[in-house]
């Protein structure tokens, strides 16, 4: 049903994840990121709720332990979800409940966690976090390559039909929010034509927002 790979970078404190699953539009569901905070994937048979509950109590203190055994121990039904999460120091957590969907699997590593369900095996978390510590491009980039990977190295059981990038830096918003909500074939490598696309105009999108009057063209038809 689902795969993902959430990270923090340590160089800029920046956290990601990226998703992707047989359903339609699963970053909308399962992505969950707040900067300076963590990233929290809230999988399997999805409570979405899981995902801010779990940031709020890491932006209060909490370690990714600590959050996601609090999360275990106070949400109803949750032998029916799956759980990464990352904290602001880097450290790792993961869950996956008695109901959890078919082959599943966790995949620790330094600052990065894999996460999967109603897989075709379970050595594809541990491909994505081999990926991910063996790269050394930007974080997006490595989320991405990671994903692709996962679906080498078998992916999900059956056809991967939507996915998602979720950034989160040093603003308040996250800076990249990019989806793939559907399509028949290849959603995560829409996503990465997507965000070749999107990363270079990102910088811009951000300074626009802090302040505009800095910006002497929006790029936009019909700016002069």
């Amino acid at each position: 049903m689902t795969f993902s790979i959430s990270a923090r970078c340590p160089t800029t404190g920046m956290f990601g994840i990226a998703i992707a699953s047989s359903s339609p539009a699963v970053a909308a569901r399962c992505a969950h990121v707040r900067a300076g905070v963590g990233v929290v994937a809230t999988q399997n048979i999805t409570d979405p709720r899981l995902g801010p509950d779990g940031l709020d109590l890491m932006a209060r203190g909490a370690s990714a332990i600590q959050a996601r055994d609090i999360l275990v121990a106070t949400h109803p039904h949750i032998d029916y979800r799956q759980l990464a999460l990352i904290d602001a120091r880097g450290r790792t957590a993961t869950f996956s409940g008695s109901n959890t969907l078919g082959i599943h699997a966790t995949v620790e590593g330094p600052g990065v966690v894999a996460a999967g369900n109603l897989l075709s095996r379970d050595g594809v978390p541990q491909a994505m976090v081999d990926s991910f510590v063996a790269s050394d491009l930007p974080l997006a980039s490595r989320l991405l390559e990671a994903m692709k990977a996962g679906l080498t190295g078998g992916g999900e059981a059956g056809p991967v039909h939507s996915a998602g990038l979720l950034l989160a830096r040093d603003v308040s918003w996250p800076i990249a929010d990019l989806r793939v909500d559907w399509v028949d074939d290849g959603p995560i490598a829409s996503l990465a034509e997507l965000w070749a696309l999107y990363e270079p105009q990102l910088e811009a999108y951000v300074d626009r927002a802090l302040n505009p009057k800095a910006a002497t063209r929006f790029g936009v038809p019909g700016d002069p």
